[in-house]
């Protein structure tokens, strides 16, 4: 296996975990929401919802750095 294999793999698997956090965050909001549509409240992040909120940033980070590598090593 070579290393842009495993970078492929990488990366596949970490956007598929990014991916599912992210869709883990969004509770009850629809469509209309995301355009705009409802009147929405911000509130803190407690509890679960801050370690999600906080393991998608450092799930980003890793995604970003994978890529870059990835980038750098074709």
């Amino acid at each position: 296996m070579e290393l842009r294999d495993f970078l492929s793999l990488a990366q596949i698997l970490i956007s598929s975990v990014l991916i599912m956090l992210v869709l883990l965050q969004v509770k009850g909001t629809g469509f209309g929401a995301a355009l705009g549509g409802q009147d929405q409240t911000f509130r803190t992040h407690r509890g679960l919802q801050r370690s999600l909120f906080r393991l998608t940033i450092v799930v980003t980070g890793v995604f970003l750095a994978f890529s870059a590598w990835s980038v750098a090593a074709a």
